[in-house]
């Protein structure tokens, strides 16, 4: 029997920015019960292809791909996107709140992990990882920094970008959640 390998790529096309939306909305909090987000973590974002593609002309939105099957994904943008999404205003004001290595986080060139998920069953083989740096193997080598913000409540998700490299920066409190900003050295 052979095995079929995951291939990581750029989405480039509509059954790629709906196998991503399918997989958010399976893995969406309001979808996921309490027991469950604790043990295997949840995503808050929702987007649509519309937005998705907007996000994927800056920098690109890397799928892991499993017999044709979205099964893995890392949206990411620019900062150009804060005046295009308007609920992202507030963690942008802290972004520009942040120190990283010495300097504030808006001296660097940075793109922002836009939501990261991997399928239920292809968990615990790595593929974050693997998806952060076909990200990073994808994007302009100017940017050198990817930033993003974690519930504390998703202590899975905060964990595994823990573990892949991603330091905390800054930690906050909105109405709702606390949240941890997370940077990861992309490039020297």
């Amino acid at each position: 029997m052979q095995l079929h390998p995951i291939t990581f790529l750029p989405a480039t096309t509509d059954e790629h920015f709906k196998g991503i939306l399918k997989l958010q909305r399976e893995n969406h909090y309001s979808m996921v019960g309490p027991e469950e987000q604790a043990q295997q973590g949840f995503v808050f974002a929702t987007h649509d292809i519309g937005t998705l593609k907007k996000m994927a002309l800056t920098v690109p939105q890397i799928v892991a791909i499993y017999e044709g099957n979205v099964v893995g994904y890392t949206l990411a943008m620019t900062a150009s996107m804060e005046s295009k999404i308007k609920e992202l205003v507030p963690m942008f004001n802290e972004f520009k709140r942040c120190v990283y290595r010495g300097k504030l986080l808006t001296e660097y060139n940075y793109i922002v992990g836009g939501q990261v998920c991997v399928d239920k069953d292809h968990r615990g083989k790595g593929l974050l990882k693997r998806l952060y740096h076909e990200l990073r193997n994808n994007t302009d080598p100017r940017y050198s920094i990817c930033v993003t913000e974690i519930s504390q409540r998703n202590s899975k998700s905060l964990g595994a970008h823990l573990n892949m490299g991603f330091e905390i920066i800054r930690t906050y409190e909105d109405e709702k959640e606390v949240w941890d900003i997370v940077a990861w050295q992309m490039r020297d």
